[in-house]
């Protein structure tokens, strides 16, 4: 743990939230898992996960309108923005994202704290708040339903391909090279791949998202990610971990995001029963103008509500440190 605290460096740190941003870094077996921080050194502490192929970025734009007597840690996941790549031959996977996101906290020494998942991230803090729910005290879902099922019948095949696509991206390493891009092109390319996102947001992602080089810029996520994702789970085991949640929920869908993406029966036979369970745990579920990723083009549709739910489910802080001491 001292040898993990070590490797945690702040480089630069002011009293005002809206202006001041550090820099979040610690070591891993692989490498480093990077991030940015809000919010005084003992605010009450909440975990900022972003969804897949974004970074930590994704939270710019929507932290600053959040009360300023927290301590946001957005971290870039692993293969992503500014954190380190898995090592070779190794997959991209939700459990590895939150045994990931259990050496973040313990670096941290946070005992309780709060979760904001975007998209993927969402459903990371949907499993670590099952694996470990007397840490978890709220979280907020943004266009995310904490969990991804798969089809009982369809898990083998979809496994399989994951397989199949990694040995073929193995083949191929050694013959792939990155594209370089100029700026303008990467905006370009990443608004094309994910529509949703606005010209401000898709430089808000890329200041993270891209690596200087010579004659322009490559981006900087593992192409791994794109892989499918092996670690699989159905709906029955999705409501099993959703039922260990002890967490109070706030699930903000957006009328143009997952809701809408999800729109066949056997989808939504997924999704109508995560929202129910949800519910059943007196969960708050609402709905919000906007695309998958209004929380960073448009934040103030959700801040308000992310706002209120944070201070009215959140109690005083004690750190690991302080809990020590008494």
């Amino acid at each position: 743990m001292i040898q993990t605290l070590k490797g945690i460096r702040h480089l630069m740190t002011s009293s005002t939230m809206k202006h001041a941003v550090s820099e979040f870094n610690m070591p891993v077996p692989w490498g480093e898992i990077r991030g940015k921080v809000w919010g005084p050194d003992h605010g009450r502490p909440v975990l900022c996960l972003h969804g897949w192929a974004d970074n930590c970025g994704t939270f710019n734009t929507l932290v600053p309108l959040l009360p300023q007597d927290f301590r946001y840690v957005a971290v870039d996941m692993a293969g992503h923005g500014l954190s380190s790549h898995r090592p070779p031959g190794v997959f991209y996977s939700f459990p590895s994202y939150v045994a990931d996101i259990r050496r973040v906290i313990d670096a941290l020494h946070w005992k309780k704290f709060s979760i904001i998942g975007h998209s993927m991230g969402g459903n990371v803090a949907g499993m670590f708040s099952a694996l470990y729910p007397e840490m978890v005290e709220s979280v907020v879902l943004l266009d995310s339903y904490g969990f991804l099922p798969t089809d009982l019948k369809e898990i083998g095949r979809v496994m399989r391909q994951g397989f199949d696509e990694m040995l073929q991206f193995e083949k191929k390493t050694e013959e792939m090279k990155e594209r370089v891009y100029t700026h303008e092109k990467a905006v370009q390319r990443l608004m094309v791949a994910n529509p949703t996102l606005s010209e401000q947001s898709a430089c808000i992602l890329l200041e993270r998202g891209l690596a200087e080089v010579e004659g322009g810029v490559v981006f900087t996520r593992d192409f791994r990610i794109n892989l499918k994702n092996i670690a699989r789970v159905s709906l029955e085991q999705c409501l099993e971990l959703q039922s260990l949640i002890q967490a109070k929920v706030l699930l903000v869908l957006a009328d143009e995001g997952f809701e809408k993406m999800f729109s066949e029966p056997d989808q939504k036979k997924f999704t109508s029963a995560l929202i129910q369970g949800y519910k059943d745990h007196k969960g708050i579920v609402m709905t919000v103008p906007g695309d998958h990723h209004v929380h960073l083009n448009n934040p103030e549709r959700v801040a308000t509500f992310v706002a209120d739910f944070l201070q009215s489910n959140s109690s005083s802080y004690v750190s690991g440190e302080e809990v020590a001491k008494l």
